[in-house]
């Protein structure tokens, strides 16, 4: 890594955040690695980190100009982002424009099924207990946001769909779902964590051909290729240094 950090405050499954000079600042690095099934199957594919980082940017930034608040600040790096440091909400918000995924195993729908109006979901964000579903009186309950937060991080993740859903669409890519993270920060929520195919579906609007992290998960191979065709269609420049 080129940008001067401090110490290392989270590793995940593909993402470390390190400290930097600013308290308000984080700096969040891309690893190249990729897990599914809740870090069972692992591996590292050259480039990733790149393209995640750069895709994240891009999307970052159009959510911002649309007027959804986010952590994101500026890219520093090939694999390297300054983000603002929140307080994060414990709980992930998944939008589901077409069934697909656990939805098809837990209701028995047909992957494909379009959903209108889109879904809304929660989920705890607990790697141990396989982020379990959850609804507003769990989160209420258990103290892990108040009901003004779960409006406001509703109203912010139908949002997100508002401006992504068209984006892609224009790309020729149909959005099926993602999920988003949200933390406090200054007294307001801001959307944090990242916006990348690792954590969305993304179907060729033609095809059905998958361009996500669905590739790794079903062994289809192309992975990286993929991730790199997403970034072409959105106009996404992979060289950019900040």
């Amino acid at each position: 890594m080129s940008y001067p950090h401090g110490a290392e405050l989270y590793r995940g499954k593909a993402k470390t955040v390190y400290a930097t000079d600013d308290a308000d600042l984080l700096l969040m690095h891309y690893r190249d690695d990729t897990s599914a099934f809740d870090g069972e199957k692992k591996a590292a594919l050259a480039r990733k980190g790149m393209v995640n980082n750069h895709i994240n940017a891009f999307v970052m930034t159009r959510l911002a100009q649309a007027g959804v608040p986010t952590h994101f600040v500026r890219i520093v790096g090939p694999q390297e982002s300054l983000v603002r440091r929140l307080d994060m909400v414990p709980v992930e918000c998944v939008v589901r424009n077409v069934a697909a995924g656990s939805l098809v195993r837990r209701l028995g729908v047909t992957e494909g099924l379009e959903l209108d109006p889109p879904l809304f979901e929660l989920f705890l964000k607990n790697d141990a207990l396989h982020d379990p579903m959850v609804n507003d009186d769990h989160v209420l309950a258990f103290g892990w946001a108040s009901a003004a937060e779960l409006r406001r991080m509703r109203e912010l993740s139908m949002a997100v769909n508002g401006v992504l859903k068209p984006l892609f669409a224009d790309a020729g890519i149909t959005l099926v779902d993602y999920k988003l993270e949200f933390g406090r920060y200054r007294g307001e929520l801001l959307l944090g964590d990242e916006f990348t195919p690792d954590g969305c579906r993304l179907w060729d609007a033609g095809s059905g051909e998958r361009l996500d992290k669905d590739r790794f998960r079903r062994d289809l191979g192309g992975v990286v290729e993929a991730y790199e065709e997403v970034a072409r269609r959105l106009g996404v420049d992979l060289q950019a240094q900040g």
